[in-house]
């Protein structure tokens, strides 16, 4: 393989970092052991099978990698062989360069290079394999499983270091999985791949992780396979690996759990299987069907919780197939103790230390104007407008350091797509947009379940099977599209598909054969299909796993109107249906109206808000079993007194001389009485406490400019939708 000029100076810089690392290796210690490792890796992978610098630097890997496996330090001859490679390879590469024969470490000038010279094994040429257990069958299945053994104490800042290490590759080994599953060829996939398991196996074997080492050596041996051309990553072979990263994933929690908590792994990690499986796929052998993904048990108590917990941390992990659980089961939620982890871009973190370093300035000029009254206040102005400037600033900067990119939200919904896809026999082509989009850590914990919900019910009960798509003149694989973006101050997420559409008439039927809508009460198209989102509410004609739109989309509605949003379907019969979401960018700050009732000041969220009326007495009325209710451009809508349902004293009682703000929620309006709209602002949600915390009606309060503190006001459950 001929290097071009841009490869060779990778290979001098690969080269120099590999003999600054050889400075600090000493037989008997680990140091270096590493780094070494994986600058051999790239070395050898930079250098490609043909060329004749890989052998020797494949022999001296073999080495390493046998005494990462046997969880040993350098020993005298590994220790040697590297100072041997280092104090040849930049005069071999350099004859490589010139197109010189290149001799071998230790060799004369002219001699071929061996590998035996660096007292590895293996020919030149051939890819090295160290198996994880010589003495092992070709079936691991019988073989005890062990739990992770944790050495807390003398490993606990290692294992932190790891934990979050874990958690970016597995990562990228899902993102790289699903790659190679449309486009098996694409060799950076697969090298990113290799990469990432061959990181986690080198590093879980210093750490004597037994059950991780095993998992990842013998997949890493797979992969390597693949990268030579011997073997072609099918879907089954894909699907294998993918169950073996959960087994990971699912070991990775552990050690979560046992940072965080302090609670050793006291049950075992099935691996054998895995291990059996991906060595019979190595040695071309078939593997027996996996399980259906939608059938597999998903992880129980605290391990469930940690899996939930670390969908945050970052870089942000898919967890196990969210297949696993069942459609309207609820999902384990973090517990409060479990704490999360952000990474944080440095240039938000060094702008908001040069933002800190502006407001003490600014703080010294405004005590500096305090000592000087006779400037008529000038400077006091002055320095107060820079002040707020800054302050403004800064919250931005602050804010800023919650938001992480939604890509490893949809990274998740595309393996449930996958997995569902093949369970029910329907193809399907999942778009995504936007996954650069950002938005507030705790958004992104809570949004996972709803998009959950829709991605199974638009697959199971949405898309038609390939016979009727066929029939119905679409082509046989479906369309699934997911997409975020911002408008304005909030966040908008979609989920379109081209399957059947909604048929209003036949949920209109059958929620009057339920009782949820009483004979003779005409609904709107929007109203119509609002009625999926009512609890178990449901048009499947049998009962499945994921039993069709409306099992678990109350589960929906109510996730996100938790988060202060709303959620809008537009579908089409025969063409589609598309759920759109809106929610604010944070749950840390909102937009809102400030109204005031009596001597009380509520806060209303402007992104519920549609318009402020000063209601005629025309437009108001009393209907039996209805209530109070408004004339508001020719549709009826709810009247609601604030100072009733908070028991205000001294609010105007009457509407006419009161003022009418129309709230929307979920396509459904509200009329709410107040006294007055006093101003729009940004404000800081606080949480309540114990009395008033989940309160029907209210979000959470907010401390206004005077010291005075507001409830923020819950339209939802305020108006009882």
């Amino acid at each position: 393989m001929s290097l071009n000029a841009s490869t060779f100076a990778l290979l001098d810089d690969l080269s120099s970092r590999l003999a600054a690392e050889s400075i600090f290796v000493k037989a008997g210690s680990d140091e270096g052991l590493i780094p070494s490792y994986s600058l051999l890796t790239d070395l050898v992978a930079q250098l490609g099978a043909d060329s004749v610098l890989g052998a020797p630097l494949r022999a001296l890997h073999t080495r390493l990698d046998a005494l990462l496996d046997a969880a040993r330090p350098w020993d005298a001859e590994a220790e040697q062989a590297l100072r041997d490679t280092v104090a040849w390879l930049p005069d071999a590469l350099a004859a490589e360069r010139a197109g010189a024969r290149v001799a071998a470490p230790g060799a004369p000038a002219g001699h071929p290079p061996q590998a035996a010279c660096l007292g590895g094994s293996v020919l030149a040429g051939e890819p090295a394999r160290v198996d994880a257990d010589p003495g092992a069958g070709p079936d691991a299945s019988a073989e005890p499983e062990e739990v992770l053994s944790l050495s807390l104490e003398e490993n606990r800042e290692l294992l932190g270091e790891f934990q979050v290490e874990a958690l970016d590759h597995l990562q990228q080994i899902e993102a790289a999985l699903l790659v190679l599953d449309s486009a098996p060829d694409d060799r950076d996939a697969l090298n990113g791949l290799f990469r990432s398991f061959h990181t986690l196996k080198g590093v879980s074997g210093f750490l004597h992780l037994g059950p991780m080492h095993r998992l990842a050596h013998e997949v890493e041996t797979l992969l390597d396979l693949a990268r030579t051309d011997r073997l072609r990553l099918t879907p089954p072979i894909i699907t294998e690996i993918l169950r073996s990263r959960d087994a990971i994933q699912e070991m990775t929690a552990q050690i979560t759990l046992a940072l965080e908590r302090g609670t050793m792994p006291d049950k075992a990690v099935p691996v054998s299987h895995l291990v059996a499986a991906v060595r019979r796929l190595a040695a071309g052998e078939p593997s027996p069907a996996p399980r259906s993904p939608a059938a597999a048990p998903p992880p129980a108590g605290a391990l469930a919780e940690a899996l939930e917990g670390e969908k945050v941390a970052s870089p942000q992990p898919a967890a196990p197939s969210s297949a696993s659980h069942e459609a309207g089961a609820p999902v384990a939620r973090p517990a409060a103790a479990m704490a999360s982890s952000v990474r944080v871009n440095t240039e938000k973190l060094d702008s908001l230390v040069d933002v800190v370093g502006e407001l003490v300035i600014v703080q010294s000029q405004l005590q500096e104007s305090a000592r000087r009254p006779e400037d008529g206040g000038s400077s006091l102005t002055r320095n107060l407008a820079q002040l707020g400037r800054i302050t403004k600033e800064l919250q931005l900067t602050a804010m800023s350091l919650r938001m992480v990119p939604i890509k490893p939200t949809f990274q998740r919904m595309e393996r449930l797509v996958r997995d569902l896809s093949r369970e029910f026999g329907k193809p399907c082509l999942f778009e995504t947009r936007g996954e650069e989009t950002e938005l507030d850590r705790t958004v992104v914990e809570e949004i996972v379940d709803p998009l959950v919900h829709m991605v199974r019910n638009s697959l199971d009960h949405g898309l038609e099977t390939p016979e009727a798509r066929r029939a119905a003149g679409k082509p046989e694989q479906g369309r699934l599209r997911l997409s975020a973006g911002h408008e304005g101050s909030n966040l908008v997420i979609e989920l379109s598909d081209d399957g059947r559409g909604i048929d209003r008439a036949r949920v209109l039927a059958k929620a009057r054969a339920q009782g949820l809508v009483q004979d003779g009460v005409n609904l709107s198209p929007e109203e119509i299909c609002g009625l999926i989102f009512l609890p178990g509410f449901s048009t499947a004609e049998k009962v499945t796993a994921v039993s069709g739109r409306g099992v678990g989309m109350d589960v929906v509605k109510r996730n996100i109107e938790r988060l202060r949003g709303q959620i809008q379907i537009e579908s089409e019969l025969g063409r589609g249906t598309t759920f759109r979401i809106r929610l604010p960018l944070t749950t840390a700050i909102i937009d809102g109206l400030l109204v005031r009732v009596g001597e009380d000041r509520f806060i209303l969220p402007t992104i519920t808000v549609q318009v402020a009326l000063r209601p005629s007495r025309e437009a108001l009325a009393t209907v039996q079993g209805r209530g109070e209710v408004l004339d508001h451009r020719g549709k009826i809508l709810p009247l609601h007194r604030l100072h009733r349902i908070f028991g205000v004293e001294g609010a105007v009682e009457d509407p006419a001389a009161a003022i009418v703000v129309i709230v929307e929620v979920g396509r459904r309006c509200y009329a709410l009485l107040v006294d007055e709209l006093l101003n729009k602002q940004e404000v800081v949600i606080k949480n309540l406490g114990a009395y008033l915390q989940g309160r029907p009606g209210v979000a959470g309060g907010a401390i206004l400019g005077d010291g005075s503190i507001a409830l923020i006001l819950d339209p939802a459950s305020l108006c009882g939708s």
